[in-house]
């Protein structure tokens, strides 16, 4: 991919952005200025990498020049070789960070999370394995700084979840976490299984940027709010009090419950934040729709609907199916380690966006 047009392209957009933010009338729209603020933040970065690379590829070409030109066991070529091995990889880094760059930035990707996990296919395993699902979030929020904030939840007999909602706060959590949406499938020996046979069971993920208020309007007049007594485990205060919320969207049948606070403002605070986010994501699909329509009539696609990771505990590995990785260490994934499957998995979907570029 030839880095330099865009290398210019957004070289003269960062004197632009510098041009206007040097402008003290800029500042009387607050959020004018915060979002060129970002713009330049984000562009600044990029001209720094621009020139390290371009140095890069110089001293690159003069030490391969060097080699060229002197004897290959003199000092001089054996000095220039080691450049070119070090010059080589800093040149790999530093062009797909700019590679990053060029890519327009996804506006949900810095927004908050909800998650919501629901057993599918496999009765008491499926549940058990949706609160496996619900801890390993969980350890990897922690591992990453983030908070999670419970928001629901329907417990199972055997101390499973039939379905737990809940948000994850910090930095960048969709950028990372929106690649867990979809089917998750487990194959083991369930503890209650007494001849010993594998059985395969599922869990849906869905994983929603948080809305705000203005990215979805909601009017009073479309939703139907219904308050009733918290029911499942808990301590003093539940089932004594009214405080559960149950909101139903009128025109698209969308239903969200939240019983997690004793306060009745707060759960149908919380209530809303997840219809929001249930709206805007209907949005988001949407869109996605359309841009998946075109992508598949220029280059096809690969990708599968259901079943994107297979956790098979006999094997000890993990497979993400949309990029066909496996990794043998599943309990490490397990308890929260899953940069390994993450990070690939944001390379790809940035290859793939590039290839929409140059199309």
């Amino acid at each position: 991919m030839d880095l330099k047009p865009h290398i210019e392209k957004f070289s003269r957009r960062f004197a632009e952005v510098e041009a206007a933010l040097s402008d003290p009338k800029v500042f009387n729209n607050n959020l004018r200025a915060q979002e060129l603020a970002r713009e330049y933040s984000r562009l600044k970065e990029l001209v720094a990498t621009a020139l390290a690379w371009r140095k890069t590829v110089s001293d690159l070409a003069e030490n391969r020049k060097l080699l060229e030109s002197e004897p290959s066991d003199s000092e001089l070529a054996v000095l220039a070789a080691e450049d070119i091995a070090r010059l080589e990889h800093e040149d790999l880094y530093l062009a797909r960070m700019l590679q990053a760059g060029i890519l327009p930035p996804d506006p949900t990707d810095s927004r908050n999370t909800i998650i919501e996990i629901r057993a599918g296919a496999g009765g008491s395993e499926s549940a058990l394995f949706a609160a496996d699902l619900y801890r390993m979030y969980n350890r990897y929020a922690e591992s990453h700084g983030w908070k999670v904030e419970p928001m629901d939840a329907s417990p199972s007999d055997l101390g499973g979840f039939k379905e737990v909602i809940f948000g994850v706060n910090g930095t960048d959590v969709y950028k990372r976490m929106k690649y867990e949406s979809g089917v998750h499938r487990v194959q083991r020996v369930p503890a209650t299984e007494a001849q010993g046979r594998i059985h395969t069971s599922t869990a849906t993920v869905a994983v929603l940027p948080e809305a705000e208020e203005v990215d979805v309007e909601i009017n009073a007049d479309d939703i139907e709010v219904q308050v009733c007594r918290a029911g499942g485990h808990g301590g003093q205060g539940v089932n004594t009090t009214d405080s559960a919320v149950r909101i139903v969207h009128k025109p698209t049948g969308l239903e969200v419950r939240c019983q997690d606070e004793r306060s009745q403002i707060k759960n149908r605070a919380k209530a809303m934040k997840v219809l929001r986010s249930r709206l805007l994501e209907r949005k988001i699909a949407e869109e996605k729709a359309k841009y998946d329509s075109q992508r598949a009539q220029q280059v096809g696609t690969g990708e599968r609907s259901e079943k994107i990771r297979t956790y098979n505990f006999p094997q000890n590995r993990v497979t993400d199916h949309r990029i066909e990785l496996t990794i043998y260490n599943l309990p490490a994934v397990i308890e929260g380690d899953m940069d390994g499957i993450i990070g690939p998995l944001m390379t790809r979907d940035m290859e793939d966006r590039l290839a929409m570029l140059t199309l």
